[in-house]
């Protein structure tokens, strides 16, 4: 497969991957609040709401488990600008007060796993 082929495949995957996760978690009860959230530190796949926190969700989509885990992507430094994003959020919103969690929602070969507080911020 050459590189544009597989850079659009991969990116067409993610995509339909937060499609499925923001349906999955609706499902759950969680309040959609939006989706691919940009700034210029980061991006945010998922903001939703859990009763009373804020929750700012990253979806790892795998085809196959050739690479590991798809959570085990979030590394230190994903997770920093994950933070750094969120901050963004939360001061922008005027929500700096909320509770807030940071979870991932991880599909490989069709099948959703979701950790709820999956990583903090050391």
């Amino acid at each position: 497969m050459q590189i544009a082929q597989k850079n659009f495949y991969k990116k067409l995957l993610g995509r339909a991957g937060e499609v499925r996760a923001a349906n999955f978690l609706k499902k759950k009860g969680l309040e959609i609040i939006e989706t691919n959230y940009k700034t210029r530190v980061g991006e945010i796949d998922i903001i939703a709401k859990d009763k009373n926190a804020i929750v700012f969700i990253e979806v790892k989509t795998r085809s196959d488990d050739g690479y590991g885990a798809p959570a085990e992507a979030v590394d230190r430094k994903k997770r920093e600008k994950y933070f750094k994003t969120a901050t963004e959020y939360l001061v922008k919103n005027e929500q700096t007060e909320s509770e807030c969690r940071f979870d991932v929602v991880e599909i490989n070969n069709g099948e959703i796993n979701h950790i709820i507080d999956a990583f903090c911020i050391e």
